[in-house]
């Protein structure tokens, strides 16, 4: 039977790489589209597989009379490296229809859609954007990709973490995996990949888990492969893994003929907790950063869990008494609160995680300002920054005292505005 890589455009339940909005105003920048790059061989070139998932509860949906409506249009460019010459660019629309309100207002249910390039193997520099058909609203994300060489043979083409398998009209039908995540690993990870070889010959594979930074082994497996002369599609399965909360590396390595060096695949994978935000990867590293909206006593009782499951228990218990609606799934100031906390880290970070510093802070207890007056090289005065908050009629000053960007702030929180807001 043939294997088709994808594709169904498809609303399925699933586990989940957008736009950070960089203007004078600090923007919401939470994700609202997930996207995978995926290289195979492709006859005198290499075929790029982009994938764009879209969380239905980003698109505005209109009631219509069988329900409810939405859409929006995807572009992707891909130029050179330098971002001087376009290269290929397609632009594709996407209309969904609904039955109910409960469909669209998941936090679980999506879009998935895919198209192709061929290209000659290079460094690229690939922007995509997805615009909302009603409310006209872009988002944007821009990345650096290689397209790989597989002209030398033999080689592994990239590795597709698969969400689940499914066969139409007798053809498989792969539906990819494209956020990463991995919520639970109890039933296996299972992956697709293709090995391109001018022989048919017996190879040995390796495949491997590791974690993120320190390269600690959490799996590992050998086996012997039959490589036809051409491609040979390979599916397999990382069984008995228990991965923790965190980042993982999952590779596949072919040893070649000398039998020294090794080819390979290597994927980047997200471990995740059911009820988690997906910007957590370290439970103990989110229990400390609750200091703007959790009392010591209540941070004590979560850090004496005797283990992760314990302190997450704790944590998400701790969080369903914060949840405005706690009628539907989502709980929209769990969710804010570490949005806030990851844009402080990936923005105030200088000499300390950036939620522990003072614009930090009052990002994350109020929320973005309404408006940032930036005052970086003043002639008689150290660099600063003034805040504005209109609802509160506040404004903010933080001075750069070093010139090394520690933003202090001149006039500390206090009283009611130490209350975290939503």
């Amino acid at each position: 039977m043939k294997t088709i890589i994808f594709f169904l455009v498809i609303s399925f339940i699933g586990s989940i790489n957008g736009q950070i909005d960089k203007t004078d105003k600090i923007s919401n920048d939470h994700i609202r589209f997930y996207q995978d790059f995926l290289n195979f061989a492709g006859g005198n070139k290499t075929r790029l597989d982009v994938f764009i998932r879209v969380p239905f509860r980003e698109i505005q949906f209109v009631k219509s009379g069988t329900g409810y409506e939405g859409g929006y249009s995807v572009t992707v460019s891909i130029y050179d490296e330098d971002k001087s010459t376009l290269v290929q660019e397609k632009l594709w629309n996407e209309s969904i229809t609904l039955k109910s309100f409960e469909d669209l207002s998941s936090g679980q249910n999506y879009n998935l859609s895919y198209r192709s390039f061929e290209l000659p193997p290079e460094k690229y520099f690939i922007r995509t954007a997805v615009t909302d058909k009603d409310s006209r609203q872009e988002y944007t994300a821009e990345s650096f990709f290689v397209v790989k060489d597989f002209s030398k043979e033999p080689s592994v083409s990239d590795i597709m973490l698969i969400a689940r398998k499914t066969v139409v009209d007798g053809n498989n039908k792969i539906i990819p995996n494209v956020t990463r995540d991995i919520v639970s690993s109890e039933k296996g990870i299972n992956i697709f990949y293709e090995i391109y070889s001018d022989s048919a010959e017996t190879r040995e594979l390796e495949y491997v888990i590791s974690k993120d930074k320190n390269d600690d082994v959490v799996y590992s497996e050998t086996k012997e492969q039959e490589l036809k002369a051409g491609t040979t599609q390979i599916f397999y399965t990382f069984f008995d893994t228990t991965l923790s909360l965190g980042t993982y590396h999952l590779s596949v390595y072919m040893k070649k003929a000398d039998g020294d060096s090794v080819l390979g695949a290597t994927k980047k994978i997200f471990s995740r907790i059911v009820g988690l935000p997906n910007n957590i990867v370290d439970i103990d590293k989110a229990i400390t950063e609750l200091v703007y909206i959790a009392s010591p006593e209540e941070i004590g009782k979560m850090e004496d869990g005797k283990n992760e499951k314990e302190k997450t228990k704790r944590f998400l218990e701790f969080w369903k008494t914060k949840d405005p609606s706690p009628g539907n799934e989502q709980n929209e100031v769990f969710e804010e609160y570490y949005r806030r906390v990851d844009y402080s880290n990936k923005n105030f970070s200088q000499y300390m995680d950036g939620w522990r510093s003072d614009r930090g802070m009052v990002y994350i207890i109020l929320g973005a300002p309404n408006n940032i007056d930036r005052h970086p090289f003043e002639y008689d005065s150290k660099p600063y920054e003034v805040w504005q908050y209109y609802e509160l009629n506040r404004s903010f000053v933080f001075v750069d005292e070093t010139g090394f960007g520690d933003y202090r702030l001149t006039t500390p929180l206090y009283g009611d505005l130490f209350r975290y807001r939503y």
